[in-house]
């Protein structure tokens, strides 16, 4: 059993990150959003740590440096248009490079820089439109050797705004000249205003100056696939043969349910500074087994732990935390027939006690969620000023004294729904993800529920991606949720909710928040921008209480004590492709 572990130290410098940062969805989580970063069949993947295939037992031999990672178990998707989730987003990071690319700036911490594109240049139109010209890198390769051109990513990006590919972050270039007609489908993706001028120059026309446009191109779901790979092939990620990138990694071994293995990419500009000859990304769902695998030396990274084994390992010192831009919340379904009401969907928020969640079940150092969007994001001031959460301010009191006045408040709101001290309360469903924690976050949301408001709440688990797709089809009552920042700007949190949104879970629709959301990206000037944000949030949280925020994310992690040089940004991300082993 491995005891010591090293201590990376990812203190993030609000004042160089955090402006820099660009999932949440996370994600996601999320979504991460992170949110973050799950999945399936445990029993199948524990035993893959167990039972090496002869793939497995080359990559572990003594010969070179194998590095053995675990995000979350069996990915939805690692096609960068449609992956909406931490896990396959870092896979992706590996695999794949964009315009824009992380790289660390020697303390750990992961900063912006040119990637497939050398440089850009911006000019601001007299019309208020904005050109960027980019020149990409000299002989820049996809994994099978093949030039990476200009017309790779003007291929890349049709194809996103394209409403037939359904991508649901589809809206990370809506700053893009002529997105909304074409993902509306009134006008052909070809009019969408980006252009190769030769193989190695492309050009990008935005609506508006985007203050975040830079770090949308770190974004996976902007970076290049190669149209031969993709087109008449819906199955292309699942094969090495055809899951063809340009990044630092490339795929050779997809083993479902247990591992996706990446080997250097020989062709990568940057091959010769690369660590690991192997990456294993090992697919877990089990706390449990990720914990017993890196103690036993099996896994040399891990993000996700037994609930009842947190405070132990923090108090240890052996589990490191950083900081994240994300929020772990529960969702509403707006157009379910009870959830419709929104002074039900208020009662259910007063009565979580957010401070008994994150000091008894999660446990890892987050904040209680007195709003949406969490500390950390950016507001007029930028990095050096007042944050949006500061300027915002709270729509709930987490102070311990106030949750009996809280709880009063939801029991008045369920009487005003037609419901006092919850007689005539239909049963109702909570849906999570399968995890050890969440499990625990269910059951404490249940037995609040039932204590303060008098309502039967059950509880149902599914696999993670039988989950997302209920959660996105809107087949569910109430959901465990969670976003994590795609960019630092409030816009990466808010725009989401926008009316048939492709993040948009809770089939939200209000044409008052939309018309917010249209104003802040009509406009540069960053007093505007944020005053329509700050609206947007009011009827978001205040008005409609679409959402029950419950705590703000840290990122706690184990790093194996011989392994150095990982880098990560509060966006979720690890960067494993450049660590060293001594």
């Amino acid at each position: 059993m491995r005891k010591a572990k090293k201590l990376v130290s990812l203190a993030l410098s609000s004042a160089m990150v955090l402006s820099l940062a660009a999932c949440g969805g996370s994600s996601t989580e999320t979504t991460a959003a992170s949110e973050a970063a799950e999945t399936t069949a445990a029993t199948e993947a524990a035993e893959s740590t167990e039972e090496t295939t002869a793939a497995e037992a080359e990559a572990e031999s003594s010969d070179g440096f194998n590095l053995a990672v675990c995000l979350a178990s069996e990915p939805q998707t690692i096609d960068p248009a449609l992956n909406s989730a931490v896990d396959g987003a870092i896979m992706i990071n590996h695999m794949f490079e964009g315009l824009v690319k992380w790289v660390d700036d020697g303390e750990g911490n992961a900063v912006t820089a040119p990637g497939q594109a050398e440089s850009w240049e911006k000019v601001v139109n007299d019309d208020g439109t904005v050109t960027y010209t980019f020149t990409l890198r000299d002989g820049i390769k996809w994994s099978d050797g093949q030039p990476v051109t200009a017309a790779d990513f003007e291929y890349t990006w049709k194809r996103l705004a394209n409403p037939e590919t359904a991508a649901d972050y589809c809206y990370m270039i809506d700053m893009v000249q002529g997105y909304a007609d074409v993902a509306s489908g009134a006008a052909d993706p070809d009019t969408l205003g980006i252009k190769a001028i030769d193989d190695k120059t492309l050009e990008v026309v935005l609506s508006y100056d985007c203050p975040y446009f830079e770090e949308i191109m770190a974004f996976p779901a902007t970076f290049p696939v190669r149209q031969d790979m993709v087109e008449g092939n819906e199955q292309w990620t699942y094969d090495p043969a055809t899951y063809i990138g340009n990044g630092p990694y490339k795929m050779a071994e997809w083993s479902h349910n247990a591992y996706i293995l990446a080997e250097k990419n020989e062709n990568y500009y940057d091959y010769e500074n690369l660590g690991p000859d192997t990456i294993r990304f090992t697919l877990l769902d089990d706390a449990n087994a990720m914990l017993t695998a890196y103690n036993s030396g099996e896994l040399d990274f891990i993000e996700n732990f037994p609930t009842d084994e947190m405070a132990n390992y923090l108090a240890s010192g052996e589990i490191t935390v950083a900081d994240y831009l994300g929020i772990y919340y529960v969702c509403f379904n707006t157009e379910d027939e009870v959830f419709s009401d929104p002074l039900i969907r208020e009662a259910f928020s007063l009565a979580i006690d957010r401070n008994y969640i994150v000091e008894n079940v999660s446990q890892a150092g987050e904040v209680p969620a007195t709003a949406y969007v969490p500390s950390g994001v950016n507001d007029a001031a930028g990095p050096s000023g007042d944050d949006f959460r500061t300027v915002g301010g709270d729509y709930y009191s987490v102070a311990a004294e106030d949750y009996e006045a809280n709880c009063e408040k939801a029991r008045e709101l369920l009487a005003e729904a037609g419901y006092p001290n919850g007689e005539g309360f239909p049963t109702v469903e909570y849906t999570y993800n399968t995890d050890d924690k969440h499990k625990a976050i269910a059951e404490a949301l249940q037995n609040m529920w039932q204590e303060v408001l008098g309502v039967t709440v059950t509880l149902s688990n599914q696999d993670w991606n039988v989950f997302l797709e209920s959660r996105k089809q809107g087949d569910y009552q109430i959901a465990r949720n969670g976003w994590i920042a795609d960019y630092n700007d409030p816009c990466s949190f808010l725009d989401m909710w926008y009316t048939d949104g492709g993040n948009n879970d809770a089939q939200y629709s209000n044409p008052e928040y939309d018309a917010q959301i249209d104003a802040a990206k009509a406009t540069s000037n960053q007093e505007e921008r944020m005053a329509a944000f700050h609206a947007a949030e009011d009827i978001l949280i205040e008005q409609d209480s679409v959402l029950a925020p419950i705590y703000f994310y840290t990122q706690p992690y184990m790093l194996a004590d011989d392994i150095q040089g990982m880098y990560y940004t509060p966006l979720g991300y690890f960067f494993f492709g450049y660590t060293s082993q001594g």
